[in-house]
C-alpha cells in the first residue's frame, strides 16, 4: 500500500496550473495592449488624473479641469507620452502611414441565379388536385361482450 500524498503538495499542484493559466492571460493581456498602443493610451489618461489631482488642490475644479487639459502646460508624464507615440508614428511602415491610391480589385464568379418552374405535369389531375376517398362501406360496430 502506497503512502497518502502529502496535502501541501496536493495543493500546490492544484495552485500552480490556476497561477499559471492567470498569468498567461495577464501576459497576453499586457502584450495585445502594447501592440495596439493602448497602453499608451492608458499612461495618457493616467497622467490627466495625476495633473487633475494637483491643479484641485490649489484651484478651484472648472480652472484645474481646465488647466488639465491645456495644450499649453503639459506635464513631463504628457511629453513622454506624446515622444512615444511620435516614435511609434515613425516607424510604421510607409503604406500604412500614407495609404495607396491604387485600388485592389477582387474577382467574384456569380452563378446565374436559379430558375424555378412549375411542376411537370405528368400526374394525372385527379390525383395531385383531389384527395383519394374511401369507398367501401363503413365497418360495423365491434361487437359488445
Amino acid at each position: 500500500m502506497s503512502p497518502a500524498p502529502d496535502p501541501a503538495w496536493v495543493r500546490a499542484h492544484h495552485f500552480f496550473p490556476t497561477v499559471r493559466k492567470h498569468l498567461a492571460i495577464a501576459s497576453l493581456l499586457f502584450a495585445w495592449l502594447c501592440a495596439n498602443g493602448a497602453l499608451l493610451d492608458a499612461v495618457q489618461v493616467f497622467a490627466w488624473g495625476k495633473m487633475f489631482a494637483e491643479n484641485a488642490r490649489t484651484q478651484p475644479l472648472g480652472e484645474a479641469l481646465a488647466a488639465t487639459f491645456d495644450p499649453a502646460k503639459p506635464c513631463e508624464v504628457c511629453l513622454g507620452v506624446a515622444a512615444a507615440k511620435e516614435t511609434a508614428k515613425q516607424q510604421l511602415p510607409g503604406s500604412v502611414d500614407h495609404p495607396s491610391t491604387e485600388k485592389i480589385v477582387l474577382a467574384l464568379h456569380v452563378s446565374a441565379r436559379p430558375l424555378f418552374l412549375s411542376p411537370s405535369a405528368d400526374w394525372p389531375v385527379t390525383l395531385a388536385s383531389v384527395p383519394p376517398s374511401r369507398t367501401e362501406p363503413v365497418p360495423l360496430p365491434p361487437p359488445r361482450a
